[in-house]
């Protein structure tokens, strides 16, 4: 993955959150984001870590089943995918600035995987809620492919959610957090945290 690619590009947005902490601002419209970026206990642990953010869920979209377990899923069959649903304050971080940050905090050009997790339950796609944010995400896609982010085509998808949303079994939320020494998250979720939190201080929350 190129994430080390877009580094300089992700500091020029940094203002937009700075510029977007005016009390006189502040209201209690919240808005919520779907992405889909892998397993999902790697992108939670990263949004959970952002200003405005205010809650984070794993969770499934996208396929033909009600209520799908985790099993179900995992079989790639359900035309499920593992996604995350972003609760957050628009007047302190925007779509935009989330759709941005998903770009960079995993592969879009592999389809159907993220490193070892292959699948179709594994693939890159934005959820749209409504034309706003579809319009957004088209932009900021075509934003990164026009600066050339990454040497290989975005295959994100971005599709609309049509309230086709369920949350994940209790045990997969806050997964990181709760488990920061089982295997998977020491090998594979640390040092992309890790990683995010060192280049990208000043889009966290004060610790």
């Amino acid at each position: 993955m190129k994430v080390l690619h877009s580094m300089i590009f992700m500091f020029s947005f940094a203002a937009l959150l700075v510029g977007n902490n005016n009390p006189s601002q502040m209201t209690k419209k919240y808005e919520e984001a779907t992405f889909g970026a892998g397993c999902f206990w790697c992108v939670e642990a990263i949004f959970q870590d952002l200003k405005g953010v205010l809650s984070v869920e794993s969770g499934y979209a996208g396929g033909k089943l009600e209520n799908p377990s985790y099993e179900a899923v995992s079989t790639g069959l359900s035309g499920h995918v593992e996604v995350i649903r972003i609760k957050f304050d628009p007047a302190v971080i925007t779509f935009a600035d989330l759709v941005r940050v998903l770009f960079v905090v995993h592969d879009p050009t592999t389809l159907n995987r993220q490193g070892n997790d292959v699948g179709t339950q594994y693939r890159s796609v934005i959820f749209y809620e409504n034309e706003e944010q579809h319009q957004t995400a088209i932009r900021i896609k075509e934003e990164f492919e026009t600066k050339k982010i990454y040497d290989k085509p975005i295959v994100t998808a971005i599709e609309p959610l049509n309230g086709n949303y369920y949350p994940a079994e209790q045990y997969h939320q806050n997964y990181y957090n709760e488990h920061p020494d089982q295997p998977y998250c020491r090998a594979v979720i640390a040092p992309k945290v890790q990683k995010f939190r060192s280049h990208y201080l000043h889009l966290l929350k004060k610790q």
